[in-house]
């Protein structure tokens, strides 16, 4: 039996707010493999949730960062630098948009809106990469990003987020043509609909759920720790050989026409 061991492994997560998070779930199973962890939060507001969450976990070092801005992103992998030999793992678990654009016709999107949700959502890897990659050993490292089946399909009320999970995705597979030969992987998963407080936003969200357990093949709704499994797969040398890949962990919902 294969069992994953992280033991000696750094990880930055990027999106931790509450216990809901999908990057939560994640930094959970990759404490549990061993790994280091560094959580990066938003911002004040969300900083005594994050404290709490992670109080237990000796050597866990938390940093503020505000993704908006590059030469805050730099200024984050600098500090950490000097608190670690190696950076191993790198895990990008952000998204937004403001509500308004999140229901409605996408053709009301307006330019504002649209460029947050880009900025935030897609362009935000490229920095949170650029500025990690050169922590990484001559081992490499591996990089999730957490996409959406709305980068290729339309779900109503997804709107400009779904374009911005295209783009994310395009990031991934040209940053794992950049990263290649120094054996940095970047992959993103592809989940299906899960309950945390961002998805309660979306209109149609309860639809796309229901919808998504009545059409999978499996016939049920996924649940985080599926999620959190697969990326410690993509965190492991079990997955050595797979980058630039949108991986599904969405009971199979992505193969149906009907």
């Amino acid at each position: 039996m294969y069992v994953v061991d992280l033991t000696g492994k750094t990880a930055i997560v990027f999106g931790v707010a509450n216990h809901r998070s999908i990057a939560w779930a994640i930094a959970q199973i990759l404490h549990q493999a061993g790994a280091r962890l560094i959580i990066a939060y938003q911002n004040d507001r969300v900083r005594d949730t994050v404290e709490k969450l992670v109080e237990k976990w000796e050597g866990t070092i938390l940093v503020e960062c505000d993704v908006t801005e590059d030469s805050n992103v730099a200024s984050v992998y600098s500090s950490i630098g000097q608190e670690i030999d190696t950076l191993d793992i790198i895990v990008h678990s952000i998204a937004y948009a403001n509500k308004d654009d999140l229901g409605g016709a996408f053709l009301e999107t307006g330019r504002e809106g649209f460029r947050l949700a880009l900025d935030i959502s897609a362009y935000s890897l490229v920095p949170i990469v650029k500025y990690g990659a050169p922590l990484m050993g001559d081992d490499g490292g591996s990089v999730i990003a957490m996409t959406f089946q709305a980068s290729t399909h339309v779900f109503p009320g997804y709107n400009v987020m779904g374009t911005a999970k295209a783009a994310l995705e395009n990031e991934v597979k040209q940053l794992a043509s950049d990263l290649g030969l120094s054996n940095v992987r970047v992959n993103a998963i592809s989940a299906g609909p899960l309950d945390t407080l961002s998805s309660r936003v979306i209109s149609r969200y309860r639809d796309m759920k229901r919808v998504h357990a009545e059409r999978s093949p499996m016939g049920r709704n996924i649940t985080v720790n599926e999620v959190a499994k697969t990326a410690l797969y993509l965190c492991s040398d079990l997955s050595s050989g797979v980058t630039g890949e949108i991986v599904h962990v969405d009971t199979g919902y992505n193969i149906m026409g009907l």
